[in-house]
């Protein structure tokens, strides 16, 4: 008898090494992603489609474990994969009876069953029971119960208690009340003849079977049980919840837990209004929108996008590049002050101005002469940030944007003017790298990166600016314009001081909102996936008032509200213009040019003329007869074609002179031309 047992014993152990359990496979399980609190966001079907959600007997009503091992496997807990009383109760029965009567199989089995299904055979049970040892010699107990309570199957595409408890209950699996606990042992018994959802009668039948045998067994008593077969099984099948699916689904591993860092209270919260921000809007008009906590770089709540049924609503627009008009115009300063180029109290001409090719204009079509960079930044004029961008150079924007952690990618090509363009929105951006800069600014100068896991180790920080100049940007973006029906931070008690800037792309296809308290980081976008135009939706107008209300949404920490910060510039950067006052400088007609007009005479479109002055001022003359004012600009309408000579003069009485020859559209085919 002992040598038998050594000859058994060698056997499973030589088995053991040759063909080992396939421990890997039983890892084959649905991702799922958690918030920082354990709380459920979203899950994602193996790769078969089966939903199976890994089990933890922590999160288990325990009241149905002991009732499932009572039914199943009563031996569980002592036996070793086999359960041989039970083998010689089932035969003895059988043997009885003449045709099974009760079964043998422990969980242990009926887990290699799940994970290697075989044609239901005595061969098939032999192996099973063989496999079984093996997996408790590999496996403790609670791993084996947990991996059962994954695989077994409840009919469908779902598997394990789990993805059972959300699909036919929608709870969680400690949640439970007695007709759920024998309903969720009696469906594996049967799984596709019991499924509650096309087979209501049969499942409570089987439900019912359950709760005598657990009366039998003594762990329920008669109230319980009558009680509980009262309940009608539910017929509808719940939807598995899936918060920040898409966020979700940028962040879940394959087959792991994964526990991100956003706030499941927050994200609902940002959700609702959200939501009824996008209440009205049509169709095609997507939202997307990031949220900080500065203080650890963690993604608190996220909008990929505002709903899977909306135009482009399967995309993350987070993590595409679009053009980010005026949002990039705060680091454009805050590096040229690094570098000592100017200081927020420098004045700077807001002028038409032209850079070779390129001449940007204000997107109002007004100038304002000489302002300072606080008050250019403030109003978000486009020329001064383009000066300050000459001066600094795209490049070297670039290489310090993408250092610390901004990535642009050029919409214009690699020239020189495209580098400029920059500055108002000439590059791409993702909304989440934009997110980085802002914060920085928000944290002192100093950029890090997001972290989407708790799992994700805290980056180094890296400098953007130092805190002093961070700080002047601060308080000169908490003073910007507040939306339309927004009371100012200032007036209002207790309401989060924002600073903030907005943005709208060319073409009004993109209009963003960033901003910054001292606890929180938010960029909001808002247009149409597809890139189509929006006319007349910039970012003050439909991104701000998201930006506002997302923030009045969220609990907020004291915040400082300093604007007595001295904004005069030392000395030497009193001025950033490079412009010398030798008389005016004609920016249009350029000199020596060709003018093609469409039509001539005083109902024609007319040029409008411009030029940079000391004190922003100039009057023009053509041919010596001057030139009238419409609108405060200063439009010719030629009568004939001709050569003409144009003169400015400032108001010093300095004067520039610009010769130019305008042509009709019926000279482009004389070849004199």
């Amino acid at each position: 008898m002992l040598r038998l047992c050594l000859f058994i014993l060698a056997i499973l152990f030589g088995a053991n090494l040759i063909f080992p359990p396939p421990l890997t496979k039983a890892q084959l399980v649905s991702p799922v992603v958690l918030d920082r609190q354990d709380g459920w966001m979203a899950g994602f079907t193996v790769e078969d489609g089966v939903w199976r959600i890994p089990a933890d007997l922590d999160d288990i009503d325990p009241r149905f474990v002991e009732r499932l091992i009572a039914i199943e496997d009563e031996r569980f807990w002592t036996h070793s994969g086999v359960d041989v009383p039970a083998i010689f109760r089932a035969a003895h029965s059988w043997q009885k009876a003449g045709k099974p009567v009760s079964g043998a199989s422990t969980i242990s089995m009926q887990l290699v069953r799940q994970i290697e299904p075989r044609p239901r055979t005595l061969r098939a049970k032999i192996i099973e029971s063989l496999r079984a040892i093996q997996y408790e010699q590999h496996l403790s107990k609670r791993e084996i119960l947990e991996l059962y309570l994954t695989h077994i199957s409840y009919g469908g595409n779902i598997d394990g208690i789990h993805a059972a408890t959300l699909s036919y209950f929608g709870k969680e699996p400690n949640e439970l009340n007695d007709a759920e606990i024998a309903l969720l042992i009696a469906i594996p018994q049967a799984p596709e003849a019991r499924r509650p959802d096309r087979w209501p009668n049969i499942a409570q039948h089987g439900r019912d079977n359950i709760l005598d045998k657990l009366y039998e067994k003594g762990l329920i008593d008669q109230r319980q049980m009558t009680e509980a077969k009262e309940i009608p099984v539910a017929q509808d099948k719940q939807t598995i919840p899936a918060t920040a699916w898409l966020s979700a689904h940028a962040i879940a591993d394959n087959h792991e837990r994964v526990r991100s860092t956003f706030d499941l209270d927050l994200q609902n919260d940002v959700e609702a209004v959200v939501n009824q921000y996008l209440e009205g809007l049509p169709n095609s008009v997507n939202v997307a929108l990031t949220l900080v906590e500065n203080e650890t770089m963690a993604v608190r709540a996220h909008i990929a996008s505002g709903g899977r049924e909306r135009q482009g609503g399967w995309l993350d627009m987070t993590r595409r590049y679009r053009s980010p008009g005026s949002t990039l115009k705060p680091f454009v300063y805050g590096v040229a002050m690094e570098d000592g180029i100017l200081a927020s109290g420098s004045w700077i001409e807001d002028a038409p101005r032209r850079f070779g090719n390129y001449q940007p204009e204000n997107f109002n079509h007004r100038y304002y002469g000489k302002v300072r960079i606080h008050e250019a930044l403030r109003h978000s004029l486009n020329v001064p940030a383009v000066i300050v961008m000459d001066r600094i150079g795209g490049a070297r924007f670039e290489s310090r944007l993408k250092y610390s952690g901004v990535n642009l990618v050029r919409l214009g090509g690699d020239s020189e003017e495209a580098g400029l363009a920059i500055a108002l929105g000439g590059a791409g951006v993702t909304l989440n790298d934009l997110a980085v800069g802002y914060a920085a600014l928000a944290n002192g100068g100093l950029a890090q990166g997001l972290r989407w896991k708790e799992t994700d180790p805290e980056q180094a920080t890296v400098p953007l600016m130092s805190q002093d100049i961070a700080n002047d940007l601060t308080d000169i973006l908490r003073q910007a314009p507040t939306p339309g029906g927004r009371v100012p931070a200032w007036l209002a008690e207790k309401a989060p001081s924002i600073a903030y800037k907005t943005g709208t792309s060319y073409g009004f296809r993109d209009a963003w909102a960033a901003g910054y308290t001292d606890q929180w980081t938010i960029v909001v976008w808002v247009g149409r996936p597809d890139g189509a135009p929006r006319e007349g939706q910039t970012g003050r107008i439909a991104a701000a008032p998201l930006l506002f209300d997302v923030f009045n949404a969220l609990p907020q920490i004291d915040s400082r509200l300093d604007f007595e910060r001295d904004q005069a510039a030392p000395k030497g950067l009193s001025s950033v213009d490079d412009y010398t006052a030798d008389g005016p400088q004609i920016l249009f007609p350029p000199h020596e040019t060709e003018l093609l007009a469409n039509q001539f005479g005083p109902k024609s479109r007319g040029f409008t003329f411009s030029a940079r002055t000391e004190t922003g001022e100039a009057r023009f003359f053509v041919d010596g007869q001057p030139i009238s004012e419409e609108n405060g600009l200063s439009i010719w309408r030629p009568e004939t074609p001709g050569f003409y000579r144009v003169e400015a003069i400032d108001a010093f009485g300095r004067k520039s002179v610009s010769e130019i020859s305008v042509l009709s559209f019926s000279q482009l085919d004389d070849p004199r031309f």
